[in-house]
């Protein structure tokens, strides 16, 4: 007691309200006006702080949740804007272009006061005011600046998308707090409806559907049919091998269900040309009703012969290149809906693919993609600006206002003003909840660590140090030039000695994947190429892939093995026909389509004679169902995760029933190794190579280069050793 009154007279010379406790022998509290209370949260307490006193403030003190602003109040009918039940009407007023009423309210964090309310509050003449059951602050120029704010903005009518960007704090009036929005009728139905969410109807599964939609697939129709009912656009990114296909298929079918007898326009369906067929086998199997047209080829019908084709089915199918190509006919035809599969192919923003996408007019846009995100923010903005137009603002807006903040600052505020900001449009669900899937074997991942060989070290030390002889030397783009070069070199002796050393290849051909474009180089004299080429000891990786396909195989599995060049594909196919004694099946860029679907068909089949495909990471790692492997082989890595998990997925999806094993080979000691590390430690390094690919490396200097590049020669020769 004494030590408390002592202190108690300390603190009191600071404050002198608390002299009154003193008065008491055993002093448990005391009341307060709410004038003292706020004087002891914001003035009191931090003198006392800085005297050494501990002072316990109330959790609501300083919080958001306590904040006055303004509150965006939009009011819409009970009924979507176009009057219409989603079945294939057209809209005079498309989705974000409705117009909406609107009204300011003046708001405590979620909750809105009325004006008479507020003006109460203001003549307590206290800046500590209870509302709703909860203290909060408001000063005295808080109260005028509100009133000025409602007397500026007295509301009126706008367009949905202007409404939304408001709500979220972009554009709109400046001079208070935009703390968030509340609606009526269709807008409320919107914000409120997310798949699984009571507020979304489930639909029944369509008539004519052959087969069984499991809940959350039935729960991704509803809600891409209620989106359309609205006239609004729908990323739908599920995890890969969730079955978008069958969801978007059965959308087609429901809507035209529901529309019988009127007809309905028909969907555009563009996806990579890899995917082709098994969007005609899709629809045939589950679909067998819905008439389909395939424009591609050189025999691809043109002018009125297509605009007659595509009127009288329900789903083209068609290619990205395509429809860049046709541009100007697929302008011609008045689109139901435009669906992008592997939606990501029109990440980047300035390209004439992108553009040729965005000009084509629908009443609905839909974009599929596993991956909304792979690099950049601006693939996000990109995709929603398809299927949203001016939803995100301009680029040069969203980058300034989302993209830098979020992904240079780690801008906690501006992540989730995006997070909401998206949040109706986008679905994703993933394969690893349990709640969306149950009966999903493991997946089980293992880096595989092998040595370099002696001939790969020396070959790898030689390009090192010649590159690091140059660099010193170098300036500018040339100075990137030599880093890169020596980067893709050191990845091919990584792969094999032949890669690099280009043994059986014509002097021509194109090696990297992504650089391979429509022409496939040629092996010289592939059925004949050179014993030493096809040695598999002269690679640790190689070495290692033959004995675990060895064990794969002899157990009756079957394997994928991606590799993200070509000409590696090449030798791995004819390694281990001759290593295996058995037939490896290759799918790359220059595969034609009509092969494609054999090879994926054969293959799917469980075909004994061919128990390893094959497969180039960006020509096969999407769109195909190859769950008949429980074997995933990444013989050299892509520095996206993303991009390596789609190509897993193409086995570790709805269908498979055993354990998927995932082997990622890394060469030790190298610069595989280095950025492996860095990727797993999630290092800043690392953010930057997944969103820039190789590019970081180019600007290092020469100490940074050597570290990260220099071959450790201990990791070889205890290999060797071993």
């Amino acid at each position: 007691g004494a030590l408390l009154l002592a202190e108690l007279s300390r603190a009191s010379r600071t404050w002198p309200v608390l002299e009154e406790s003193l008065e008491e022998s055993d002093p448990c509290g005391m009341d307060l006006t709410t004038k003292q209370a706020y004087a002891l949260l914001a003035e009191i307490r931090p003198v006392l702080l800085e005297a050494g006193f501990d002072v316990i403030v109330p959790d609501w003190w300083g919080q958001p949740a306590s904040r006055l602003g303004a509150r965006l109040m939009i009011q819409s009918g009970e009924t979507d804007p176009s009057g219409s039940s989603g079945a294939g009407a057209s809209s005079g007023a498309l989705g974000l272009q409705s117009l909406v009423d609107y009204r300011w309210q003046i708001a405590v964090g979620d909750a809105p006061i009325s004006l008479e309310a507020f003006e109460a509050l203001a003549k307590q003449g206290s800046p500590l005011v209870r509302v709703n059951g909860q203290w909060v602050e408001i000063r005295p120029e808080d109260f005028q600046g509100a009133v000025q704010f409602l007397r500026e903005h007295p509301g009126g009518s706008m367009t949905l998308v202007d409404a939304l960007r408001m709500a979220h704090g972009i554009d709109g009036p400046v001079g208070m707090p935009i703390l968030g929005m509340d609606a009526t009728g269709w807008v409320a139905e919107i914000f409120g409806a997310r798949a699984g969410a009571e507020t979304l109807q489930m639909l029944e599964q369509p008539t004519g559907f052959q087969g069984s939609l499991r809940p959350y697939q039935l729960a991704g129709v509803s809600w891409l049919a209620f989106l359309d009912k609205y006239r609004l656009g729908a990323v739908l990114a599920d995890d890969m091998g969730l079955g978008k296909t069958i969801q978007l298929i059965a959308l087609l079918l429901h809507e035209r269900q529901i529309a019988a007898p009127a007809p309905v326009g028909p969907t555009l369906l563009v996806a990579p040309m890899s995917v082709l067929g098994n969007w005609q086998r899709e629809l045939s199997r589950f679909a067998p009703n819905l008439r389909m047209h395939v424009q591609h080829g050189l025999e691809r019908p043109m002018g009125e012969r297509f605009e007659q084709a595509a009127l009288g089915v329900d789903v083209v199918i068609t290619t990205y290149a395509i429809v860049v190509r046709d541009k100007e006919l697929m302008q011609r035809i008045p689109w139901r809906r435009v669906v992008l599969d592997e939606a990501q192919h029109i990440k980047n923003p300035p390209t004439k693919q992108t553009a040729a996408i965005r000009s084509l007019e629908a009443d609905h846009r839909v974009a599929l993609t596993g991956t909304p995100v792979e690099n950049r923010l601006t693939e996000l903005w990109s995709i929603m600006e398809f299927c949203c137009p001016g939803y995100l603002g301009t680029q040069g807006e969203f980058r300034k206002r989302f993209a830098l903040p979020v992904e240079r600052h780690r801008d906690r505020t501006q992540t989730e003003r995006l997070r909401s900001l998206v949040r109706p449009f986008v679905l994703r669900r993933l394969k690893t909840d349990p709640k969306v899937i149950t009966d999903l074997p493991p997946l089980v991942e293992t880096k595989a660590l092998v040595p370099l060989s002696e001939e790969q070290a020396r070959l790898y030390d030689s390009v090192v140090n010649e590159m690091l002889a140059k660099v010193d030397r170098a300036e500018g783009i040339q100075r990137r030039g030599l880093v890169l070069s020596a980067l893709v070199k050191l990845k091919q002796i990584c792969n094999h000695p032949a890669h690099f050393l280009r043994e059986g290849f014509s002097k021509d051909g194109v090696d990297a994947e992504e650089e391979a474009g429509d022409g496939e180089e040629q092996l010289m004299g592939r059925q004949a190429l050179a014993e030493s080429a096809l040695m598999a000891t002269r690679s640790g990786k190689a070495h290692r892939l033959v004995q675990l396909l060895e064990e794969v195989v002899a157990s009756g599995h079957r394997a994928l093995v991606f590799t993200q060049y070509r000409q590696m594909g090449h030798l791995l196919v004819a390694m281990l026909r001759k290593e295996l004694d058995t037939e490896a099946l290759f799918l790359h860029g220059g595969t034609p389509q009509a092969k494609r679907d054999k090879l994926v068909e054969r293959f799917q089949s469980e075909d004994p004679s061919c128990p390893v495909f094959v497969l180039s990471l960006k020509a096969g790692g999407v769109g195909l169902n190859l769950t008949a492997a429980n074997y995933v082989f990444h013989f050299d890595r892509w520095w996206n995760p993303a991009v390596e998990n789609q190509a897993t997925d193409r086995a570790f999806r709805i269908g498979q029933s055993r354990t998927v094993n995932v082997h990622k080979f890394v060469c030790e000691g190298t610069l595989e190794e280095r950025i492996d590390q860095m990727i797993e430690q999630k290092t800043e390094l690392a953010t930057q190579i997944i969103s820039a690919g190789d590019q970081w490396l180019t600007e290092m200097s020469t100490s940074q280069l050597r570290d990260i590049l220099t071959l450790r020669r201990s990791s070889l020769i205890e290999a060797e050793a071993s």
